[in-house]
């Protein structure tokens, strides 16, 4: 979007101040959460600055904001469905033994493009594919960095734990 820094705030704001009630009302009843009711606002906000529609008409703009903001709780909606998670309160119930903590400290030394793809497969379980779109990578290198990082993590955990 072409523009000035402070072009683009004044629109923020002024979009955030007239329609922002109406948006955070919508994904509240489309999304049950008000934390992640405030993520698709804030998704539909930054789509509108991206993108930098023009609008002969107000009406038009609020439709606009409306639908995009409606697509992105479809999308969140989608994204739980294939990916269910425990919610924070479930972890209160869940102890780690020393065993435990002694692979999460392992898994964090790792660097990052390790760790990261570790998690995704393991804790997250996305397939491979998926992994690749997310770090948009290939299937191949997401293998790899599999591998490597089953290594590493292996290494560390014996060196310092066993």
């Amino acid at each position: 979007m072409e523009g000035s820094p402070t072009r683009l705030t004044d629109d923020a704001e002024t979009v955030v101040r007239t329609y922002g009630d109406t948006l955070f009302r919508l994904c509240l009843v489309m999304l049950g959460s008000d934390a992640d009711a405030e993520d698709a606002v804030q998704e539909t906000i930054m789509k509108y600055l991206q993108k930098a529609p023009c609008f002969e008409e107000p009406s038009h703009q609020k439709a606009w904001l409306i639908t995009v903001a409606k697509n992105e709780c479809r999308d969140m909606l989608r994204a739980r469905r294939r990916h269910p998670q425990l919610s924070l309160t479930c972890l209160e119930d869940v102890s780690f033994d020393a065993a435990d903590s002694g692979i999460l400290d392992a898994l964090m030394s790792l660097p990052e493009k390790y760790r990261l793809v570790l998690v995704l497969y393991y804790v997250e379980e996305y397939h491979i594919e998926d992994i690749a779109r997310i770090i948009d990578r290939s299937p191949s290198a997401v293998k790899m960095r599999l591998q490597k990082g089953r290594k590493l993590l292996d290494e560390k955990y014996r060196k310092e734990y066993l």
